[in-house]
């Protein structure tokens, strides 16, 4: 295992310094110890073996870079950026590049780590990684961000690559931050990958080889989880009510498509506010409000409410879709849901794991519910190495049934050994990464 950083503990001590009597937020809470809190829970119920649970438990690669940058006033400025690698058993690393004021090592620990087990869970050949830019982007022109952008990927160097790990969107990013990712890969080694570098990211523009589907994979993949959820327990969607935290990409996506499946929208918050309307919310209105106005602050469809009292909206689903760590043990017993489908990463502390299953609220996992964007992703990463291109429905169809094969193993589990659904995802994950260990062993 290659550590780049001097050991990489994650946040530094001016970052950890917090009052004890304030409350814990994702900003302040140590995520990457969060996530092996939930590792060890399914490790401990299918008895992982030792030598795999010590693996795991470390990512292979911590890589920081800084990097300088021209400004459009000719000032230079310095930017930290990290990727960390956290395993390739199955297949290359992968995971999203997010560009945010609060990128920290020890979240991103945390998300590569996220990744791998996303992706062994729902059976594609990748890996798990996660990388980021610490800067907020709006401070920053268009031509500033690909510069940054630009620098990054040169610092990273070798570090990526369609083999070795491919980056996509995430927070603050977008399918043009991932196009001058990969022209500034193949033009600085486009003698060795020529256009095969094209897949050396996921997540890129149609005309420069993106798959069409992946704007909307993360959410609809979101909502195949709801679909097989409601299939299971015989209830009608279109008779459903839902609510949504955070309506950026993912958010949006998925209040859209229930919205066409006949669900009603009740109330929706994000880092602007929080509305809500007992009449229901047009997620499409909505989806062109926050596009304008950069949030959902101000839609004129319905009312402007509190975060608590969003929190305790009555309705049939709730989907998480902005920051981690925002259902803690304080808002957890606030929810007045049937379902939890987690559409962000790591947005439930697991304290609030037991509250939610003592109100008999059922969660899908993040590692189930968000995989869509991954599944889309290797998709994409298909096509450009066989030079094809699919269709939209062929897209949509193969999403579906890699969303529902993936739940229903879940499902099996979680029936077989009478366990929740979270640590139930974590058992198929980690049941497929042990079999591959066993079977390749360690070299030497």
């Amino acid at each position: 295992m290659v550590t780049r950083d001097g050991g990489g503990k994650g946040r530094s001590k001016k970052e950890k310094k917090v009052s004890p009597d304030a409350p814990l937020t994702f900003e302040t809470v140590d995520l990457f110890a969060q996530a092996l809190t939930l590792f060890d829970r399914a490790a401990d119920v299918m008895g992982l073996e030792p030598y795999v649970r010590t693996i795991l438990q470390h990512p292979k690669n911590e890589i920081i870079v800084n990097f300088p940058v021209r400004l459009d006033d000719g000032r230079y400025k310095v930017f930290k950026g990290y990727r960390v690698q956290h395993n390739n058993v199955l297949g290359p690393y992968k995971g999203g590049i997010r560009y945010a004021r609060f990128v920290t090592l020890g979240e991103l620990k945390a998300m590569a780590f996220w990744m791998t087990m996303k992706n062994s869970l729902v059976g594609v050949p990748f890996g798990g990684a996660k990388g980021g830019v610490k800067l907020d982007p709006a401070h920053y022109s268009e031509s500033e961000i690909q510069r940054i952008t630009r620098r990054y990927t040169h610092a990273l160097g070798t570090n990526i690559g369609p083999d070795w790990d491919i980056p996509a969107p995430d927070m603050g990013t977008n399918a043009q931050t991932m196009v001058w990712i990969a022209d500034t890969y193949v033009n600085t080694f486009g003698s060795a990958v020529r256009f095969a570098g094209r897949g050396v990211v996921t997540g890129k523009t149609i005309a420069n080889g993106g798959s069409l589907g992946r704007d909307e994979a993360t959410g609809r993949g979101v909502v195949c989880t709801v679909q097989s959820w409601a299939a299971g327990n015989g209830t009608d969607l279109s008779k459903c009510t839902f609510a949504v935290q955070g309506f950026g990409n993912v958010g949006s996506f998925a209040g859209r498509i229930l919205g066409d499946l006949g669900a009603t929208m009740l109330a929706v918050q994000d880092h602007t506010g929080a509305i809500a309307n007992p009449s229901g919310i047009d997620p499409h209105a909505l989806a062109a409000h926050v596009r304008a106005a950069g949030g959902v602050k101000g839609f004129p469809g319905a009312k402007e409410t509190t975060t608590e009292a969003f929190w305790a909206t009555k309705c049939d689903i709730l989907i998480p879709a902005a920051l981690e760590y925002q259902i803690t043990e304080q808002v957890a017993p606030t929810l007045r849901c049937r379902l939890v489908a987690e559409g962000a990463n790591g947005p439930t502390a697991p304290e609030a794991d037991a509250v939610l299953a003592a109100k008999g609220i059922e969660v899908i996992p993040d590692i189930l519910a968000n995989a869509g964007g991954v599944a889309v992703s290797f998709f994409e990463w298909t096509q450009n190495r066989r030079g094809e291109s699919w269709t939209l429905d062929e897209v949509r169809a193969k999403l579906r049934t890699y969303m529902d094969t993936a739940y229903g193993r879940v499902k099996d589990v979680a029936r077989e050994r009478r366990i929740d659904n979270r640590t139930a995802a974590y058992v198929v994950s980690l049941t497929r990464l042990q079999e591959v260990y066993r079977e390749r062993g360690i070299f030497p």
